[in-house]
């Protein structure tokens, strides 16, 4: 019983300590090699073993590297049981990083994980004890639930308002507000209710009730549950801290309410004396979720013995980004202002951030994506080129975009590597491989990434990537992943003086998928700046900085501002090199240029106005790069659809400018031409169809049958490369008439290949 106690709340069966694939050289000398490398401040971090620890760590300091190298110093030298360190972050795969740089250090057993998943196990241990028999279900995902309740009350939702709905509810329940305190606490904090309050409770009750009732809980309940079990039982209370001695909580200006209530409840009475809290003010950009920089701004006044140390050397970025990151913040405001850090670069010299004001948004989205071109032409990986926005629905105009320069790209927070269906399919053939005594697929590889190339050969891997973008080069960059982190993990291993076969490197890409920790896409990343924060890259572009966007036209408030502000202060410390900063004076070209730059950049780009002497119109000019004219391009398709007149926010609605219940005036023989013609390019390039034209791009051809070059580049879809490349076929097609076919063999620059 004490074992599997010891297991369930450790989590070591499903954390792979048997064994450090990635184990570091200097494991087995003394304690003090921990401490190598680090600079004087890192080092006090390191070496303050007893709380409370508050780390105050600006952007690209190393806060990783010092508690993680905290924890194996403490383990290491004898002052903590791995077993008794309970660190924890906020999602999935910064968890899965520490903990992997934990094994590095030699300090296995130690757990790292998320509130939720710390929670979570607890919850599962104790339940059939503290309430009695099984643990309710976990709801994964809410929406469902929402608009059943929702339904239920009477109320019509639409599928955004549908998000936004749950996210209130998600809000109330962290800030641990109950359903009928919701309209009060709206109210008192000046909040903007995505839609009436009173109506949002009545939403939030029939919810909780729905969820009684059928016997599931959601993410907020196992933190609320395992925080009252705690209270409710001090036997269970004291068994948990028996367990757990030493605590660590990474980004700690994000902790809500509820996630401090249950680490009061971990640490228990005095429980300073065993913690360490991490966090940058300056970096709190989630308090629409709950989160709040109160507890790290007050945890001095909470623990007047703390020790209290500052991280302000920068190791990510060069002086240029940093001064620019440091004017951004001594603009400032407010209580989180006056905490925060003046950042010193540790980086030689690199170039000045670029400033570019642009016509329009397409012409922004292209450029940037030449710019990006050039830069992979001189050497940048795709996989260190960030294009980061303030809105996700800004994305599609930088898609397609790439697309059109055939440059790879991946979404942020789109489907989860490890449960992509190639991953999951190379998984399954790797570890048969490994199990097997002799595969003709690895016989006679060289090492250990021959032996993982030869197996994914069979499902599609190859040298060289394939042309183009879409599915298939998803699928191939997917695989070509793992090929680099097996080179990766027998570099790591040959340094350690051990060994990597199959088997090993199955291990670790299994403890990888149990922590969500994925390697790196090569493609170019499109993320929201929320979705950017704890990543870096070498070339970061920001994009769509207007007064309206960034900040956002319902940041209202002097704090809401404020966390607009950090915001984008989050998206120039994610650039390590190359920092390019642009903004559109239309939506579309030919539009009315009343659009402004961000307010944030005012007195930091070149001859802008200081904050309160604005001049406006179109404002001081002088240093801004002015960027490319929309002359002779094509207009993106209007937001509204042509039938109903409703602003869209679907791609595909987009590309067709109409709803797709709306009635289409699609010409269906149109459309069967230009697949017959689409499938014949694409056999003669050797790529998928989609690479000419996606389907929703025929589809709205057929719906707008253009008649000439200008009417053909307003549909979505169809860019510059595109439209001199297949426009005249397009257009011969649409006026019924046969376009002429080029030869086999000829190529787009009207070479011949030879034979």
């Amino acid at each position: 019983m004490e074992r599997m106690q010891e297991d369930l709340l450790s989590g070591s069966p499903v954390d792979g300590h048997h064994g450090s694939p990635w184990a570091d050289p200097a494991a087995a000398t003394g304690p003090d090699a921990v401490l190598a490398g680090l600079d004087p401040e890192q080092r006090a971090v390191a070496t303050a073993l007893h709380g409370p620890v508050c780390v105050l760590a600006g952007a690209g300091t190393g806060k990783t590297r010092a508690i993680t190298h905290r924890i194996a110093y403490g383990v290491r030298s004898g002052v903590y049981q791995p077993q008794q360190v309970l660190a924890v972050t906020f999602t999935a795969r910064a968890a899965g990083e520490m903990r992997g740089r934990l094994r590095q250090l030699g300090a296995d057993g130690v757990q790292a994980r998320t509130f939720h998943a710390a929670a979570l196990r607890q919850l599962q241990y104790f339940w059939p004890r503290a309430v009695g028999g099984p643990v309710p279900q976990l709801l994964e995902r809410k929406v469902q639930l929402v608009a059943e309740a929702a339904g239920r009350c009477g109320l019509r939702v639409q599928r955004t308002e549908l998000r936004d709905l749950t996210a209130e509810i998600e809000w109330a329940k962290v800030t641990q507000i109950g359903p009928d305190d919701y309209p009060a606490a709206v109210q008192k904090s000046g909040r903007e209710a995505p839609r009436d309050p009173a109506e949002t409770a009545q939403v939030y009750r029939v919810y909780e009730e729905t969820k009684s009732r059928r016997g599931v809980i959601d993410f907020e309940d196992v933190l609320l549950l395992t925080a009252a079990v705690l209270e409710d039982r001090p036997d269970i209370a004291d068994q948990v801290r028996a367990q757990y001695r030493h605590f660590t909580v990474d980004e700690y200006q994000d902790v809500s309410p509820l996630q401090q209530r249950l680490l009061d409840q971990w640490t228990g009475p005095g429980g300073g004396a065993s913690l360490c809290v991490v966090g940058d003010a300056s970096q709190t950009i989630y308090s629409f979720t709950g989160a709040t920089p109160d507890y790290l701004l007050n945890f001095r006044t909470r623990h007047p013995e703390a020790t209290v140390v500052k991280l302000v050397r920068d190791y990510r970025s060069t002086p240029q980004v940093v001064h620019l990151a440091n004017g951004l913040l001594a603009q400032a405001r407010g209580e989180a202002a006056r905490h925060r850090l003046e950042l010193v670069s540790q980086r030689e010299a690199g170039p000045e951030p670029v400033y570019t004001e642009y016509e329009d948004e397409p012409t922004e989205a292209e450029t940037t994506a030449r710019r990006i071109k050039d830069l992979l032409a001189a050497g940048v990986r795709a996989s260190e080129v960030a294009v980061l926005f303030r809105t996700n629905g800004q994305s599609e105009v930088y898609e397609q975009a790439l697309a059109d320069l055939g440059i790879p790209y991946q979404l942020k927070g789109a489907e989860r590597f490890f449960e992509r269906p190639e991953v999951r399919d190379a998984g399954v053939l790797l570890r048969g491989a490994a199990r097997a005594a002799s595969d003709p697929l690895t016989d006679g590889a060289p090492d250990l990434a021959g032996q993982v190339r030869a197996v994914l050969a069979s499902r599609g891997f190859t040298p060289e990537p394939p042309t183009g973008s879409g599915a298939v080069r998803d699928r191939w960059e997917s695989l070509a992943a793992l090929v680099r982190l097996a080179e990766e993990f027998e570099r790591s291993r040959a340094a350690a003086g051990l060994g990597a076969d199959l088997a090993a490197y199955v291990t670790e890409l299994d403890a990888r998928a149990a922590a969500q920790h994925a390697p790196a896409v090569e493609g170019v990343t499109l993320a929201s700046l929320h979705a950017a924060k704890g990543l870096e890259w070498d070339a970061v572009f920001l994009v769509g900085l207007t007064e309206g966007t960034l900040p956002i036209i319902y940041a209202k408030t002097d704090e809401q501002i404020e966390e607009e502000r950090r915001l984008l202060y989050v998206g120039v410390t994610r650039a390590r090199k190359h920092l390019s900063l642009s903004w559109a004076l239309a939506r579309s070209p030919g539009g009315r240029a009343g659009r402004k730059p961000s307010r944030f950049l005012d007195g930091l780009r070149p001859g802008s106005a200081a904050p309160g002497a604005r001049t406006g119109g179109r404002g001081a000019r002088g240093g801004v790069e002015p960027g490319e004219r929309a002359a002779g391009r094509k207009v993106r398709g209007p937001v509204t659809c042509r039938v109903c007149e409703r602003v869209l926010t679907d791609a595909v609605e987009r590309k067709l400018r109409r709803c797709e219940s709306c009635p289409s005036t699609m010409d269906e023989a149109l459309y069967e031409r230009l697949r017959e013609w689409r499938a014949r390019q694409a056999r003669k390039q050797g790529a998928p169809a989609y690479v000419v034209f996606t389907d929703a791009t025929l589809m709205a051809i057929a719906e707008d049958v253009p008649a000439n070059r200008r009417e053909l580049a307003v549909i979505s879809g169809v860019g510059a490369m595109k439209l001199d490349k297949y426009g005249a076929a397009v257009l011969s097609l649409c006026a019924g008439e046969e376009p002429e076919e080029e030869p086999d063999g000829v190529e787009d620059d009207g070479s011949v290949e030879p034979a």
